[in-house]
C-alpha cells in the first residue's frame, strides 16, 4: 500500500512540538529577520516565534508524505512564544487520486496547549509517484 492509498478525505494528522530560544535564534540567523521581539527574551524568558517558522509544523507534516505544495495560506491570529507546547493538525478536505500523483486541499490548525490558536492555513499541492 503506497501513501497515496492511505490518504482518504476527511481525515487528519498532528504534530506536536516546543521551540526553544536557540531555535528562534538559528532562525532568525537563517532568515536575516532580526526584530527585537524574536530575539530579547520577555520577564518570563520567552521570546515570539517567527510566522514562517511556526510554519513548518504544518510544511513537516507535508514532508512526511512527500507532499509538493503549490500554494500556501498563513493567518497568524495571536503571537507563539517559545517554551510552549504547540500542537498543529492537518485534515485532508479534498483529496483527487490520478494515475501519477494525489492531489491534495488540505487545512491545518496550530494551537497552544492552552488552546489558543496561533496559526490557521490551507494548502493545494500533491504527491507526485
Amino acid at each position: 500500500m503506497t501513501t497515496h492509498d492511505r490518504i482518504r478525505e476527511g481525515d487528519s494528522k498532528t504534530y506536536t512540538r516546543t521551540f526553544t530560544n536557540e531555535e528562534v535564534q538559528q532562525f532568525a540567523e537563517l532568515s536575516n529577520d532580526t526584530g527585537y521581539h524574536h530575539l530579547v527574551a520577555d520577564e518570563d524568558g520567552q521570546v515570539v516565534l517567527h510566522g514562517l517558522l511556526t510554519a513548518t509544523m504544518p510544511t513537516k507534516l507535508g514532508g512526511d508524505l512527500n507532499y509538493l505544495a503549490r500554494t500556501m495560506e498563513f493567518e497568524f491570529p495571536r503571537p507563539a512564544y517559545t517554551g510552549v507546547e504547540i500542537t498543529c493538525e492537518a485534515t485532508y478536505e479534498s483529496v483527487e487520486k490520478q494515475d501519477d500523483c494525489t492531489y491534495l486541499e488540505v487545512s491545518f490548525v496550530c494551537e497552544t496547549e492552552d488552546g489558543d490558536v496561533v496559526l490557521r492555513g490551507r494548502s493545494e499541492g500533491a504527491i507526485m509517484g
